[in-house]
């Protein structure tokens, strides 16, 4: 059995989180979207208006990529942009109408493949979910854990 941090393992994390992420953009698009619009649009639900560094990170996208697909959401009529109240030089991205009942739909379709992870993973889904936020958090606020400017 390999140790945390081993080659294997960071195969094995890869290799799942391809898999995963496949399956849901497969049901996704079936549902006429992918996998980056439905993490945009399940924060803008979840915590309202956030600026666009917020978005490109929850969305794992770089900056120039996130906001051209701000600009196609923002076309499709799935999320507004709107000044900052507090600092009118800043604008944040919300959902709109139409991007709230389309996330309900994204979010059935998508049902199907997060249940199959519950399903293999059974009574230790929840500690599964818990070890990825806390090694995700971990790597993120642990400097020796950056890479290295060179």
């Amino acid at each position: 059995m390999s140790h945390p941090g081993s080659a294997e393992t960071a195969r094995l994390l890869s290799m799942a989180e391809r898999m995963v992420t496949q399956q849901l953009d497969d049901a996704l698009r079936a549902a006429d979207s992918d996998i980056d619009q439905w993490r945009v649009l399940s924060l803008l639900v979840a915590q309202g208006g956030c600026p666009m560094n917020v978005v490109a990170e929850h969305a794992l996208l770089l900056a120039p990529k996130c906001s051209k697909l701000v600009d196609r959401m923002v076309s499709a009529n799935l999320v507004l942009r709107r000044p900052d109240e507090l600092d009118r030089r800043r604008v944040l991205i919300f959902a709109s109408a139409r991007g709230r009942e389309a996330l309900a739909r994204w979010d059935a379709a998508a049902a199907g493949a997060r249940d199959r992870c519950a399903e293999i993973l059974g009574p230790d889904a929840g500690m599964f979910d818990d070890l990825l936020r806390r090694l995700a958090a971990g790597l993120r606020t642990d400097p020796a854990a950056a890479p290295q400017a060179g």
